[in-house]
């Protein structure tokens, strides 16, 4: 995937600039950059990751090719409680598959407390129900749907698809 395709993937849910929004397990921050072509000078992103080294990669790269989009880089876990404002947004690309599957919808209650009403929970994702070594416990747009029902979620919609060289495809996906 590259940056376009990055972007793609969040379009459907980013429709207008502004707003408070944060990526969650952000790694390298290749979902921030696309976040922040998307929200623009208006926005405020909170970029969350455990690793520092990620955090300073993606500080540099979007101040090279975004300067004027306010991000504020937290170096935390996304599944613990974090200090964050009232978001209209959260992006969580390829981390959710990382939390196993009892946990998934603590995890998710979690991170939909942190919205505001009617805030949009965007995640990207493996699109098949069997992992591996390095994706673990990933899921399916409609085991997504399944979830995010479960935790409270009233609507659901699938945005995009990228295929993938490795286990068949990326979705993206709305809840609110």
């Amino acid at each position: 995937m590259d940056h376009r395709d990055h972007v793609n993937l969040l379009r459907g849910a980013v429709v207008s600039a502004g707003g408070t929004w944060a990526d969650l397990g952000s790694g390298r921050g290749a979902f921030t950059l696309a976040l922040a072509e998307l929200i623009g000078p208006n926005g405020m992103i909170f970029s969350v990751d455990k690793d520092k080294r990620s955090l300073q990669e993606q500080s540099l790269a979007l101040n090279a090719r975004f300067p004027r989009v306010k991000v504020q880089g937290i170096r935390g876990d996304f599944t613990l409680p974090l200090d964050l404002p009232p978001l209209d947004g959260i992006v969580i690309a390829n981390a959710l598959h990382f939390i196993a599957p009892p946990q998934k919808p603590e995890v998710v209650q979690l991170l939909k407390s942190y919205l505001r009403p009617r805030g949009s929970f965007v995640l990207v994702e493996y699109n098949v129900d069997q992992g591996n070594l390095w994706v673990p416990y990933p899921l399916t747009y409609t085991s997504w749907k399944t979830l995010a029902q479960q935790c409270g979620f009233t609507h659901t919609r699938l945005l995009a698809t990228v295929s993938s060289r490795m286990l068949k495809e990326f979705y993206s996906a709305e809840s609110w």
